[in-house]
């Protein structure tokens, strides 16, 4: 059942985070579905500008839909992550998003905040959320590329001037994570000073932490043992997810990890079976092995066995 982001987020607010995970193709779908139920968890289904080029927008959209019908205990909002205006246009149009992600965090402050309000305006019109990004994550995620020294973490004031001025229901904050596989270097934490100050000017106000991967130790040395040279990188301590949640965090976004997942499922196939040419068994594999790695996140953002309170605050 897709639902809204505004009812996820009423009922995870300062409880537990909804997992955000960015799918591609029917197995990474089939694998987010098997897990959300195996976990009892609502979920948010995230599609990036990527992702809708990937093979088509009409594709992606028919493999949702396909698996809300195979999985209809699931409850899950759809969700268009780091969208230009164009996108977020073309999304609200659509009819099938429960919410579109704005970002224009690169631009200046008041461009950011005049392109968001108009995205916002024309989104409410259509009963659709909005989420905007204030600051600027690091790193690298598909056609976003942003150098370390421009990197900038939110600004509590100008959060709530901003959340003022454009009416966007979510605000993305800069904390200290970024995008990629490579997010820190050495030991480093989320900045949760700075959180508990947007908090205290934002009261009850849903929060996102993009760039939200762990990147697991274990998945990159199985990787680099099967022929993969990803070295040096470092992700976010799950054991902060929950944290941030209490701080009033509702939205985790997760993407990387998944990938990882992937690679390491089709890297170690092939390296063992080297005669095989067929897609479909390593396919297989990796449903199962996503599935495993969703519920085992689900628990640590705190949205696992939150599915039948969920199902009666909506009166379902």
């Amino acid at each position: 059942m897709i639902v809204t982001t505004a009812q996820l987020f009423t009922h995870a607010y300062g409880k537990y985070a909804v997992g955000a995970y960015n799918i591609n193709n029917a197995e990474q779908a089939m694998g987010l579905f098997k897990g959300a139920i195996s976990s009892k968890a609502p979920f948010i289904i995230q599609i990036s500008k990527g992702a809708r080029k990937y093979t088509d927008k009409k594709m992606l959209e028919a493999i949702i839909r396909a698996a809300a019908d195979i999985f209809p205990e699931a409850i899950f909002a759809v969700h268009l992550d780091h969208g230009d205006e164009e996108a977020c246009y073309d999304c609200i149009d659509s009819g099938f998003y429960s919410s579109v992600m704005i970002d224009a965090s690169h631009e200046s402050y008041e461009e950011n905040v005049a392109i968001s309000k108009r995205v916002t305006d024309r989104a409410h019109a259509k009963g659709i959320s909005v989420e905007a990004e204030l600051g600027m994550l690091g790193g690298v995620e598909e056609d976003i590329k942003v150098e370390e020294g421009n990197a900038c973490l939110t600004d509590p004031d100008q959060a709530k001037d901003f959340v003022t001025k454009t009416g966007c229901d979510s605000l993305a904050c800069a904390i200290g994570t970024s995008h990629g596989a490579f997010k820190f270097k050495g030991r480093q934490s989320l900045h949760f000073e700075v959180l508990e100050k947007i908090k205290a000017r934002l009261p009850n106000y849903p929060l996102v932490m993009h760039g939200s991967s762990s990147v697991p130790k274990e998945e990159v040395d199985r990787i680099n043992a099967a022929g993969g040279q990803i070295a040096g990188s470092m992700g976010v301590d799950v054991n902060e997810y929950l944290p941030a949640a209490k701080l009033g965090v509702t939205k985790i976004n997760i993407d990387t990890d998944g990938r990882l997942v992937w690679t390491r499922v089709h890297r170690e196939f092939f390296r063992d079976k080297p005669k095989e040419f067929d897609f479909r068994p390593p396919g297989k594999i990796f449903i199962e092995e996503y599935a495993k790695f969703i519920a085992s996140r689900n628990v640590l953002l705190g949205s696992a066995n939150q599915l039948d309170g969920l199902r009666k605050s909506l009166g379902k």
